[in-house]
């Protein structure tokens, strides 16, 4: 499942809970590395947002403040063959650190889409981005696919469900 979008500036809060250790350890179970301490954020519209919304849905998450049409054509795309990952949350120093769910995937500039990168879709339990997907990875995004805010991107989100998910 592909899911385009433009390459937008974020709050720049994302590394203060990606360099957690306790995340970090669960990130290389997931990607089978480290993640670089920071999300890269793509806008999302139209049938992009739409497929976001069914992973969305299948992290348990609500979307309630989508229209009505983008939640029930979500209700309605079956992503079960996209495998979820679990991403623990945490409590340190009185301070609690939320959960998240991962999707695999690889991703793209759409002006070059033979340069993939594999990542991961993150969707954190406590997020205000509804129409917003964080992708993390190994590497720095912006860096290594020479990214830019406005840039699109294509994210193919294609990882079998093993049997036992």
């Amino acid at each position: 499942m592909d899911i385009s979008g433009e390459v937008s500036s974020g709050l720049g809060r994302a590394h203060i809970f990606m360099a957690q250790p306790h995340y970090q350890e669960q990130f290389k179970q997931v990607l089978g590395i480290g993640a670089w301490p920071g999300t890269l954020n793509v806008d999302l519209t139209g049938e992009s947002l739409v497929r976001f919304a069914a992973l969305r849905n299948a992290a348990g998450m609500e979307s309630k403040e989508l229209d009505e049409g983008v939640r029930e054509e979500a209700a309605e795309l079956d992503v079960s063959y996209i495998e979820a990952h679990r991403i623990h949350g945490f409590e340190r120093d009185g301070r609690s650190f939320g959960g998240a769910t991962a999707f695999l995937a690889n991703i793209a500039r759409e002006d070059d889409e033979q340069n993939r990168l594999d990542c991961a879709v993150l969707i954190p339990d406590l997020t205000r981005h509804v129409a917003v997907m964080e992708v993390i990875a190994s590497a720095f995004l912006r860096e290594a696919l020479d990214l830019s805010d406005g840039d699109r991107v294509i994210v193919s989100c294609s990882v079998l469900a093993s049997s036992n998910a």
